[in-house]
């Protein structure tokens, strides 16, 4: 068992390492994942925050929104894997891996990594420009550790849900797209608005899709605010998104390279 466990582990930190080391490469790409998510959010707060009532006395406006943008950071970072799962299929070297006896999960698993990596970092930019323009989080130590749990619960989770996207996609520039999906989810949810602000037909949506109770959950963790069931509701979606994507990822791998 000693001699076997280790094998998929460093194989798939290898795959991660490489991943990183494209990541940092392309430069361009790094740079609009670390600075999207903060131009977004002082958008945000500077140009609209002004004339948005978010129903929540003696609070900024970007108190309400930095858990939204944390949320929208992820989301974006993420959707990026789909775009590296393509290109790796595009340009042949997952049958070269193959011919190493280097399975699909442990690919995956290596962009997955990166990913992960990668969302933390931009994650982290995101909330250091959040403190210097004046959020203010009185989250608990205990707050904190769920509210990083549930974060890292969705980047894993949308992470390998892009992996699938990139298999299932033709060509990178098809993959791509997949951004402007996860780019565009948190809107219809209360990351920026309160969901009664929107029109009635779009509730049901907004409050019954799997970013809203993340953003919930983050929003009560980081203020120390009672959060109901938000966060197990939240750990619930990412584990069925988790799951799901982890099982059509295997398919369309045995598929795309059979």
């Amino acid at each position: 068992m000693s001699e076997t466990l280790p094998g998929p582990l460093t194989r798939a930190g290898t795959m991660a390492g490489r991943s990183l080391r494209i990541s940092r490469r392309n430069t361009d790409a790094l740079i609009t994942s670390l600075m999207l998510p903060v131009m977004l959010m002082l958008i945000f707060v500077y140009f609209f925050g002004g004339a948005i009532d978010t129903g929540v006395p003696h609070s900024s406006y970007v108190t309400y929104v930095v858990p939204g943008v944390l949320l929208l950071c992820a989301g974006f970072g993420s959707a990026s894997t789909a775009v590296a799962v393509s290109e790796d299929m595009k340009n042949g070297i997952i049958d070269r891996f193959r011919s190493l006896d280097i399975g699909g999960t442990t690919v995956l698993a290596g962009h997955v990594a990166a990913s992960t990596v990668r969302n933390l970092l931009s994650t982290t930019v995101v909330l250091g420009v959040a403190l210097l323009i004046g959020f203010r989080p009185t989250a608990t130590l205990t707050g904190w550790l769920t509210a990083l749990a549930v974060l890292l619960a969705y980047i894993v989770a949308l992470s390998w849900l892009s992996a699938a996207i990139g298999l299932l996609a033709k060509t990178p520039e098809a993959a791509g797209g997949f951004t402007f999906l996860m780019s565009f989810l948190p809107y219809p949810s209360s990351a920026f608005v309160p969901v009664d602000s929107m029109p009635s037909w779009l509730h049901g949506f907004a409050d019954h899709q799997p970013i809203t109770p993340a953003i919930e959950s983050l929003r009560a963790l980081l203020l120390n605010q009672p959060a109901g069931n938000a966060p197990w509701i939240a750990l619930t979606w990412a584990g069925g998104l988790l799951l799901v994507a982890i099982g059509l990822s295997g398919v369309l791998f045995r598929v795309r390279t059979r």
